[in-house]
Parts: structure tokens; sequence; C-alpha cells
């Protein structure tokens, strides 16, 4: 028999419900690609009826926990919850983003290299002389350069690497514009690093556009340390 500390005993009893299966799954009772057991035995081990137990199921399913298979029963299919991008960039440091951004921006600016148009390579020079201007606000250098690394990673043509870029960004802006009040980056070599990248992909180096987009990101982290 299961032990009633093992049940639910508040509302909301779906959510609870919810948090229960995930714990068992994830102290292995259940492992990946195993079949949960059945809808009437598993409501009485929990607990909670039939209709609970069903609105838990979709719950973790719609979290990519468990799969819901027609005629076969229901089924481990990831061993914890994906969290959503805000949740995990709202606890994270500055380091561990710019760290992210070296991994992606890296390979976008050889992929640029390799497969940027001309439209590509004009979108580039353009906001790398909006964020060569002298005597900007602080905020609109950072949207300037934002800008720019944006239309790095876009030469790539590659959507994934696109909306990940776009996902770090509102994590960064203030994080940036706070620093650059603080302790601003010196504009002659800053900006020939940004320099030295445009210059990469427009010669079709993948090598060193690659070096340059690292070079300068491990710089940026540096500042934060």
């Amino acid at each position: 028999m299961v032990s009633p500390i093992t049940q639910v005993q508040r509302h909301p009893l779906a959510a609870q419900t919810a948090q229960l299966l995930m714990g068992r799954i994830r102290d292995g009772e259940w492992p990946l690609g195993h079949r949960l057991p059945g809808e009437t035995t598993l409501a009485a081990q929990l607990g909670v009826g039939r209709s609970t137990l069903r609105e838990a199921i979709r719950e973790l399913a719609g979290k990519g926990v468990l799969d819901s298979r027609q005629g076969a029963g229901v089924f481990v299919t990831a061993l914890d919850a994906v969290e959503d991008w805000d949740t995990i960039l709202r606890r994270t440091t500055i380091a561990a983003v710019i760290e992210a951004r070296i991994a992606i921006e890296a390979e976008a600016a050889a992929l640029a290299a390799t497969r940027r148009t001309p439209a590509d390579l004009r979108a580039i020079r353009r906001s790398l002389a909006a964020r060569g201007v002298r005597g900007l606000p602080v905020p609109d250098h950072v949207d300037a350069d934002a800008a720019f690394h944006r239309a790095v990673v876009v030469a790539a043509h590659n959507d994934v690497l696109t909306q990940l870029f776009d996902a770090f960004l509102p994590r960064l802006r203030l994080a940036m514009i706070d620093m650059l009040k603080i302790r601003p980056v010196p504009d002659e070599a800053d900006h020939a690093a940004h320099q030295d990248l445009a210059d990469a992909i427009a010669d079709r180096n993948p090598a060193a556009a690659a070096a340059a987009s690292r070079s300068h990101l491990s710089s940026l982290k540096e500042s934060y340390s």
C-alpha cells in the first residue's frame, strides 16, 4: 500500500499530481522510454481522480516529459522538464551568458564569412558605422553594438542561431549599459575589434571571423570578472 505521505494533500490537485509524477521520474522509478502504470492504478496510487491525473499528464506532456500514445499508454520521454529561456536567463550570470554568446557567435561568424550575401555585408557595414559614431549616449551605443552583432548572426543564415542570439539580448542590455557607465570601453580598440570581424567576413575567411568574434567576446567576459 502507498503511504499517505506520497499522496496529494492540497489543491490545486492537478499541479500537485504533476509535481509528484515529476519527482518519481527524477528519482528513477520510471526510466526514459518506460511506460507508466495504467490510469486506474496510477490514480489510486496518487490518491486523485482519473480526470485530475489526465490533466497532470497533459501538463507534463506539454513540457516534453511524457508522451500519451493512443492505445499504447503514457511513456517517459524526458527525465526533467524543459525550462523556458526567461527562467533560465533570470537566474544565470552575465559571464555565463557571454560564454554562450561566444559559442553561438563564433560559429555564426564563421558561417557568415562563408554564406554572407552582398546585402548581408552592407547591413554589417552600416551597423558597424552606426556603432562607431562618437558621443552616443550609452544606451544608444549598446543598442548599436547589438545591431552589429545581430547583423553578423543573421548573415550566417541559420534561424536557430538568430533566435538563440535574440534570447540573450534582454539579459545583457541593462548589464552592458550599467558596465559602460562605470567603466567605458576604449573606443579605438573596441571598434578595431569589430572592424576586424567585419573585414574577415568580407574576405570570406571563416577562421579569422571566428577568431575575431571569440577574441572580442572573451575580452568582454573579462570585463565582468
